[in-house]
């Protein structure tokens, strides 16, 4: 995708994708890669920001006899998500508003 995407955007997406469903990390980069052109290196600091910050929790799971650590979102998490959907919802509709002509300065 042509277009640059905030670290913000990024946890969007993630807490997006962690609310439907507990998700691990690669599973978590397949869906943001859909949207962003991130790298693993990206996306793991962002997942412990989130974590520090009270908005995700994680436990780890067999999968194959190794440990996965998963991610689970949390109250605050799910708070967070409903501020920047709104936040979301009022960026797109004024850059639709601008490329459709309803808005101009």
């Amino acid at each position: 995708m042509y277009y640059p995407v905030s670290s913000l955007l990024i946890e969007f997406l993630i807490l997006s994708v962690v609310s439907r469903k507990d998700s691990y990390g690669y599973e978590i980069s397949q869906t943001v890669k859909l949207a962003a052109e991130i790298k693993e290196s990206t996306l793991y600091p962002i997942l412990r920001r989130l974590q520090q910050s009270g908005f995700l929790t994680t436990y780890n799971q067999e999968y194959q006899g190794r440990n996965r650590k998963y991610y689970s979102i949390t109250d605050s998490g799910r708070d967070q998500l409903k501020y920047l959907a709104g936040e979301w919802k009022i960026y797109k509709d004024t850059i639709d508003g601008i490329m459709e002509g309803r808005l101009s300065g």
